[in-house]
């Protein structure tokens, strides 16, 4: 098997062929990770003042995001269709599989090609950022290996099969990472709601129909002291001098987000003393539950230290009837309720403090409050274990891809004899 060192430029042409408004109706076309999703291909066209800018692609063509190809965003368009600028499109020629390129594009190696040929990082002369790219010239100049044309198309069979086989795998296991994820949701519901209480009456609560005979249901304030966040004017410099009071904002967001942590100890960004006897931020104590009413709404935690936040979060200090943990559990508990049903706004929702100040949570004694948070942490342990071995699995999986993809297409993995991925 004789392999060549060829420029890609020389593999397939750059098709410039704008759209007009007299050409046969198209379907947009865009892809996300090497693919063309079914709802990428819309019938929606662009503006008739924009549609000249856009391309023609035919089916075929490799079709290649400038600023996200090296993320995976390439894909052979299955139809007659428009794509966008941003795109490049290719169309290989007679001595060269399109489904081969497709793969040499995937591959490990060829990614690192492209980032290295990046360009766009940093600002411009207007000041704003510009998005790193690919430009056409410099993906044309890169040398690739290259075999005669039939094992171009038994490689591309080859990782075909191999790739939907792998893929198959990766979907089941995403499968079972969501039941996983639907289990954890509902194991928490159910504990904080008594479910294995079996003297049971209709609740008043939105987000749970019954709870046990025996328990109260309170709102929250009688139990526990609501506040809210502040920030500092920023147009006094001095009060953000000797900054050393953590400040948790929604960049806090992200330690919580899978409600594996119930503590923030740590926050980006501190407010000064100064700074919080000139704002209406307030000092909590350790042990303060939080919530996100703004931006990320909904995700909450149980403060690790002293802190304040920012105007974002509200704040309940917990009364001697209540365990912060288990409150911390509830707000998890109903978080879709109070998206569902208080969050405001089509893109940012914001969860309002009036709505806030007339929660209402199920209140059983403090003893069995911690028995519950026990009880969760039990079961989300087990939980998080089988699905951190399962998001293991699928990493692996991707990494055979990848490596079997690298190997190919550059000639290190002879497709002949190479052993298929099996169920």
């Amino acid at each position: 098997m004789t392999w060549r060192s060829v420029r890609l430029k020389h593999q397939y042409r750059v098709i410039d062929c704008r759209a007009g408004m007299d050409q046969p109706p198209l379907l947009a076309v865009s892809i996300h990770h090497g693919v063309v999703p079914r709802d990428s291909l819309t019938d929606k066209l662009p503006r008739a003042e924009d549609l000249s800018h856009y391309k023609v692609c035919l089916p075929g063509d490799i079709v290649l995001n400038r600023m996200r190809a090296f993320q995976g965003a390439i894909g052979i368009s299955p139809v007659r269709g428009l794509v966008s600028p941003d795109y490049l499109v290719m169309r290989p020629n007679r001595d060269t599989d399109a489904r081969y390129l497709h793969h040499l594009f995937r591959s490990h190696w060829f990614v690192g090609e492209m980032i290295s040929r990046l360009r766009g990082i940093g600002g411009t002369e207007s000041g704003s950022v510009r998005t790193p790219r690919i430009n056409s010239e410099d993906l044309g100049d890169i040398s690739v290996p290259l075999p005669a044309l039939e094992e171009q198309r038994r490689i591309a069979d080859f990782l075909d099969a191999e790739s939907a086989q792998i893929d198959r795998l990766v979907e089941s296991q995403q499968q079972i990472s969501a039941k996983l994820t639907e289990r954890r949701v509902a194991g928490v519901i159910a504990a904080v709601t008594g479910a294995h209480h079996p003297d049971r009456r209709r609740s008043g609560l939105a987000w749970s129909a019954t709870l046990p005979g025996d328990w109260k249901e309170v709102r929250l304030g009688l139990v526990a002291r609501m506040g809210s966040g502040h920030t500092p004017s920023r147009s006094h410099p001095e009060w953000w001098i000797d900054c050393t009071i953590p400040w948790i904002t929604t960049g806090e967001v992200s330690q919580v987000r899978d409600d594996r942590r119930e503590e923030i100890t740590e926050t980006r960004e501190k407010i000064s003393e100064l700074g919080l006897e000139n704002s209406s931020a307030e000092l909590c104590p350790a042990g303060t539950v939080v919530l996100c009413r703004t931006a990320s709404a909904g995700y909450s935690a149980v403060m690790g230290t002293e802190m304040a936040t920012s105007q974002d979060f509200v704040t309940w200090i917990c009364g001697p009837r209540l365990d912060p943990y288990y409150l911390l559990w509830c707000l998890r508990a109903m978080r879709q309720d109070l998206l569902g049903r208080l969050a405001m706004g089509s893109t940012h929702k914001t969860i309002y403090v009036p709505d806030l100040q007339m929660l209402r949570i199920p209140l059983p004694g403090l003893a069995e409050q911690r028995r519950i948070v026990e009880e969760i942490r039990d079961q989300n342990r087990d939980i998080d274990r089988l699905a951190d071995a399962v998001k293991r699995q699928i990493a692996l999986l991707v990494e055979r891809r990848q490596a079997l993809t690298t190997a190919a297409v550059t000639g290190q993995l002879d497709v002949t004899t190479a052993r298929p991925t099996h169920n």
